[in-house]
């Protein structure tokens, strides 16, 4: 099979999201035209992962997360000075016929969200996810079956998810229950930023009214920054509340759903062509303070 008749094949499974599109997914190397010798999923296409693409004899790599540097993730580098990072990452795919995919935006799209239901899944969360309140805005909202303790959950996520370590705001022995993945917290995301009737709202706005309203106890969020929400959060530990936010990180926290693109394109393309999940990997290595 073509990888071209593969990627029509991904997109025929996702939303149609017009013929206006022009977003970033798309192939951002390789010629789609050559018989496919495997797919590789990753999260995000580095220079490891290219090389473990080689290395199983695939052909297509399917990822989520940018190619380039540039936040448009444009098909080539579009900068005005040149980098060779990223030209020597796109030679070593390219001497090796390697087509890179990304699929962002759709899979996103895709209901239930394709990165999210992987998520939920590998870290056994899947069934306790709560349907019964108003839920968070764009995320969801997991009701564990017991109180499990702040470090117990760290645990847990370092070692479902592979990482290194982790950051984290609350005290490791607090107990809780509720936990809401929620999406990118910087400026304008989501929910524009508006002023009514002389109130403020914007997204993290929106999620310090959820945690207070639906109980919530602690967040896993994608992107970071540290003067709303964080600083509500560790507000709330200091006056005694049981509240937490574990920052994973951006790729991280989406690694899981890498991992489960690997359960449906088999049922999408077909039984003929191997599809196997490289972990990208932790980008962040730990260094503490001794006694902390």
């Amino acid at each position: 099979m073509k990888i071209s008749e593969i990627i029509q094949k991904i997109e025929e499974y996702h939303p149609d999201l017009g013929p206006d599109y022009k977003g970033c997914d798309g192939v951002k190397c390789g010629n789609p035209d050559r018989e496919c010798t495997g797919i590789v999923t990753a999260l995000v296409p580095t220079v490891e992962v290219i090389k473990k693409t080689i290395e199983l004899g695939c052909n297509f790599l399917y990822v989520h997360e940018p190619t380039s540097y540039l936040t448009p993730d444009f098909a080539g580098w579009k900068a005005d000075f040149k980098c060779g990072v990223y030209d020597e990452k796109i030679k070593l795919a390219e001497d090796h016929g390697i087509v890179i995919y990304r699929d962002h935006d759709h899979t996103h799209a895709h209901r239930p969200d394709g990165i999210f239901t992987g998520v939920l899944k590998y870290m056994g969360w899947s069934e306790y996810v709560d349907t019964t309140g108003k839920g968070i805005p764009f995320g969801y909202v997991v009701n564990l079956p017991k109180e499990e303790t702040v470090e117990d959950i760290i645990t847990e996520l370092i070692e479902k998810i592979g990482m290194n370590g982790t950051r984290y705001i609350g005290r490791a022995k607090d107990k809780i229950k509720k936990i809401a993945l929620v999406g990118h917290i910087y400026p304008e995301a989501f929910i524009p930023s508006s002023e009514k009737d002389g109130y403020y709202t914007d997204y993290t706005t929106e999620i310090i009214r959820t945690m207070q309203e639906e109980n919530i106890d602690a967040i896993i969020p994608g992107e970071i920054i540290e003067w709303n929400l964080l600083s509500y959060i560790r507000d709330a530990v200091s006056l005694g509340e049981h509240k937490a936010c574990f920052n994973i990180g951006h790729f991280n926290w989406e690694e899981l759903g890498a991992r489960y693109a690997a359960d449906w394109l088999p049922e999408v393309v077909g039984q003929g062509v191997s599809v196997t999940y490289v972990q990208t990997g932790d980008m962040w290595s730990y260094q503490t303070r001794e006694g902390r």
